[in-house]
């Protein structure tokens, strides 16, 4: 917050001692807002689409891998019952 009060500051006296003008100004507003932006999301821990996207196809693979074995596991028991009958 003190880091966005000093920033204010400074614009403020730039401005009324006229030694910025309006695009001046807008860039470094543009300027600041970006910076303080990407601070934001660098703390997110955000990934990228790519990265997104393998995880979700790693996932897929292991959700269907799961569907498999579970599979089998009903088949192997009806076999293991058959086989406990005689």
């Amino acid at each position: 917050m003190e880091k966005n009060n000093y920033f204010l500051r400074n614009i403020a006296k730039i401005v009324e001692a006229g030694l910025i003008s309006s695009r001046d100004l807008k860039k470094e507003v543009e300027s600041a807002l970006k910076i303080k932006l990407e601070e934001i999301l660098g703390k997110l821990n955000l990934v990228s689409r790519d990265e997104f996207e393998i995880q979700k196809k790693i996932i897929e693979k292991l959700r269907n891998e799961i569907t498999n074995h579970k599979k089998r596991k009903k088949k192997l028991i009806k076999k293991v019952k058959k086989v406990g009958k005689f």
